[in-house]
C-alpha cells in the first residue's frame, strides 16, 4: 500500500504542536491550582479542574495520532487512521461533560457568591491567558486538517475563553465587589464549550458512520466520471471518509466495449478528475461493459484498486 504523505505531514505537525501545548497546560494548571488555593478563588481552582480534563484530552489527541502512523497490516487493511477520529469523538464527549459541569458550578455560585482575593485571581488567569493563546496559535493551522487536533484546539479555546473570563469576573469583583459576574461569565463559557463539543461529535459521527463528507456532491462526482470518454454509466457508487483528509469512492462504471489497455486508460483518468475535482484519493472501481460475445455477464474486468492512493 502506498503511503499518503499529506496526512503523515498533518501527523507531524499535529503531533508537534499537541507536545507543547499539553506542555502548556500543564504548567498553567499548575499555577492556577497553586494561585487558587493562596487567593481562594473557586473560578481558578475550576478552571486547573477544566485544564487537567484538557490535559487528558491532549494526551488522548497524541496517542491517537501515534497509533494512527501504524503501518497497515492482513487485519486491518485501512492501518489504524480511525483512533483518529475515535480519539475526536471521546475528546467531543469530555468537552460535553465539562461544559455540563460549568453550568452545575455557575448554578451554585448563583446561590452561594464566593468570597475571592480579585488582584491574586487577575494576575494568574492573565497568564494562563498568555499560555492558551500560544497554544492556539501552535494549533490553528494543524487544526483545520485533522479533526482529531481539532478536537484538542476546541479544548485550548476553552481554556482561553475561561482565562479571559475569569480575568472580566476579577475586574468586575475588584471594582464592584459583587461576585455575581462569575457565574455569569461561566455560562457563557460553557455555552460556547458545548457548541464546539456538539460541532466535533456531529463531525465524527458521521465519519464514524461512512456519511458522504460534507465537501462532496454524489451527483457532481457521477457527473464528473461520465465526462470522461468512453464512460456511459456509474452505479453502485459509495463515498465516505477514512479519516480527516482521506476521502475513499467504491463505484461501477459502465464502459463501451473496447480492449483492456484502453479500460486501463479510462480508470486511469477517472481517476485523475476524482482527486483533482474532489480530493479523492482512495477508490476502487469495477469497470463493466454492455453484454457481448466476448462476455456472456458484461463484466469485462474488474480493476479494483482498493487502498489506491495517487502520489502528488
Amino acid at each position: 500500500m502506498h503511503e499518503h504523505h499529506a496526512g503523515h505531514s498533518h501527523d507531524a505537525t499535529g503531533g508537534k504542536a499537541l507536545k507543547i501545548s499539553l506542555a502548556i497546560v500543564l504548567v498553567v494548571m499548575i499555577a492556577e491550582i497553586v494561585g487558587g488555593i493562596i487567593s481562594g478563588s473557586l473560578a481558578l481552582i475550576g478552571d486547573a479542574g477544566h485544564m487537567l480534563v484538557d490535559a487528558l484530552a491532549l494526551s488522548l489527541s497524541l496517542f491517537a495520532i501515534t497509533i494512527a502512523r501504524r503501518s497497515a497490516s492482513a487485519s486491518r487493511t485501512y492501518g489504524y487512521h480511525r483512533v483518529e477520529i475515535m480519539a475526536a469523538l471521546a475528546n467531543g464527549v469530555i468537552l460535553i461533560v465539562v461544559a455540563g459541569y460549568i453550568f452545575y458550578e455557575a448554578y451554585q455560585r448563583f446561590a452561594e457568591p464566593p468570597e475571592v482575593q480579585a488582584p491574586l485571581m487577575l494576575i494568574v488567569a492573565a497568564v494562563g491567558l498568555v499560555a492558551n493563546i500560544a497554544g492556539l496559535l501552535l494549533l490553528s493551522k494543524a487544526s483545520h486538517g485533522n479533526l482529531n487536533v481539532k478536537a484538542a484546539f476546541w479544548h485550548i479555546i476553552g481554556d482561553t475563553i475561561s482565562s479571559v473570563g475569569v480575568i472580566i469576573a476579577g475586574i468586575i469583583i475588584l471594582i464592584t465587589g459583587s461576585t455575581i459576574a462569575d457565574p455569569i461569565i461561566a455560562v457563557i463559557i460553557g455555552v460556547i464549550i458545548l457548541w464546539g463539543a456538539v460541532r466535533i461529535v456531529r463531525e465524527a459521527a458521521d465519519i464514524l458512520m461512512e456519511s458522504v463528507p460534507k465537501h462532496i456532491d454524489v451527483d457532481r462526482v457521477v457527473e464528473s466520471m461520465k465526462q470522461v470518454e468512453g464512460v456511459d454509466g456509474v452505479g453502485d457508487i459509495h463515498v465516505w471518509t477514512i479519516t480527516s483528509g482521506i476521502y475513499a469512492l467504491s463505484a461501477h462504471l459502465l464502459i463501451q466495449d473496447r480492449m483492456v489497455s484502453h479500460a486501463a486508460e479510462i480508470l486511469e483518468e477517472v481517476n485523475h478528475k476524482l482527486e483533482h475535482d474532489f480530493r479523492i484519493t482512495h477508490t476502487t472501481l469495477q469497470l463493466e461493459c454492455e453484454k457481448c460475445d466476448a462476455c456472456a455477464d458484461g463484466v469485462i474486468c474488474n480493476l479494483s484498486r482498493p487502498e489506491q492512493d495517487h502520489q502528488h
